[in-house]
């Protein structure tokens, strides 16, 4: 019963979400099985030529993303995955055959510690180590310090589960080069890379030079339906694409997926840098407003956020903020915050959500921010 009553409150949560006539951003979540296809279909052949035979175990459209993908990010080639979390599994087994060293230094938070089973160890036979626990990136001092030899430094660019952060360029160019005086090899996990060129003040391929290869997310900040990208030196392209076989990614075809990444990469990559400006003004008018109506405590992660995403912390358990956020989107038509969790560690009655600023919260003024924040303060009276 309890089970049936969570399924009924998020399609309750959903069809307040996807109705509002202000948010913030909109997720593909929201949209209807149908509306994606007929999107797919009627923008496709802006970027792809659709008489062009469809795909075959990775070739025609499918080249077309690596191709592109790979000049994005100015490497020599890339290859196309299903998954980030098979892509990443495979650049770094790749890297511990020729580094001779299975062990991978990356921070405690990173993706593949939290939120894939322990997939490194168990499916690839990597160990991981942790130069840092607090919820940062590393420094160099600390990668070039570590008690422990490693063959490969994973950096998550950004680091989501704190807040979406980023060091500063000098500190990225620093914890390289103490990996590299390490004799190790540098691997990024870009599935939020396209958004950091602002932040960093570089282009992609200049982000992306620093690292020996990089992996990057097409749905995640592009909007595409699925699918990852691995680029580095050719040699290990062509061998990552053997390793993709053996794990069952060669799938027969995926031209719906590797369409909505060009798609992506050509409509909403542009984007970007303006919904990651934004985040700053509805940021700060969150702040504002947050501090003004006398909230007990409050916390923006980071304070200036680094990318177009950024975590809010709140005095109050989940689901009285969950319940407040549904209200105000059923009764006003606007959606502000969404989904809110209790983060592990911290105190009782704590909660925490991420927010998202994309094309739809373009439109938002810091007055229009602090209203909304202001409306549902109210409903937690």
């Amino acid at each position: 019963m309890a089970e049936t009553s969570g399924q009924d409150n998020k399609q309750r949560r959903r069809a307040a979400w996807r109705a509002s006539r202000r948010k913030l951003w909109q997720p593909p979540t929201e949209d209807r099985i149908g509306e994606r296809l007929a999107a797919l279909a009627a923008d496709a052949e802006h970027v792809y030529d659709l008489d062009e035979w469809a795909d075959l175990y990775g070739d025609g459209v499918v080249e077309a993303v690596e191709e592109r993908t790979a000049a994005l990010l100015g490497f020599p080639a890339a290859v196309f995955f299903p998954t980030g979390t098979m892509a990443q599994q495979i650049a770094l087994r790749c890297w511990a055959g020729r580094t001779g060293n299975d062990t991978v230094a990356l921070h405690p938070l990173a993706h593949p510690e939290v939120h894939e089973r322990n997939a490194f160890s168990v499916v690839s036979g990597l160990r991981t180590v942790h130069p840092v626990r607090e919820p940062r990136l590393p420094t160099a001092d600390e990668v070039r310090d570590f008690e422990e030899p490693f063959g490969t430094l994973m950096v998550e660019l950004p680091l989501r589960e704190p807040g979406f952060i980023l060091p500063s360029w000098d500190e990225l160019v620093a914890v390289v080069e103490a990996a590299r005086e390490r004799d190790a090899v540098v691997h990024f996990d870009g599935a939020r890379l396209w958004e950091c060129a602002p932040h960093f003040g570089r282009s992609l391929a200049e982000i992306a030079s620093l690292a020996d290869s990089v992996y990057v997310s097409f749905y995640k900040s592009l909007r595409g339906l699925s699918g990852a990208a691995l680029v580095g030196p050719t040699d290990v392209i062509a061998e990552a694409r053997a390793w993709r076989h053996r794990y069952g990614g060669q799938l027969f075809q995926q031209y719906p997926a590797a369409l909505s990444a060009l798609l992506g990469m050509e409509r909403e990559l542009p984007r970007l840098p303006s919904y990651v400006a934004h985040a700053k003004t509805v940021a700060a008018a969150l702040h504002e407003a947050l501090r003004d109506a006398r909230v007990p405590w409050f916390r923006i992660v980071p304070e200036v956020p680094h990318t177009h995403q950024f975590h809010v912390w709140l005095p109050y358990e989940p689901d009285r903020l969950e319940k407040a956020a549904t209200e105000q989107a059923e009764s006003t038509g606007i959606t502000l915050f969404r989904v809110w969790w209790a983060p592990e560690g911290a105190p009782p009655g704590t909660s925490i959500t991420e927010l998202t600023v994309a094309e739809p919260g373009l439109t938002w003024t810091a007055q229009d921010v602090r209203a909304a924040v202001d409306e549902f303060l109210s409903r937690l009276v």
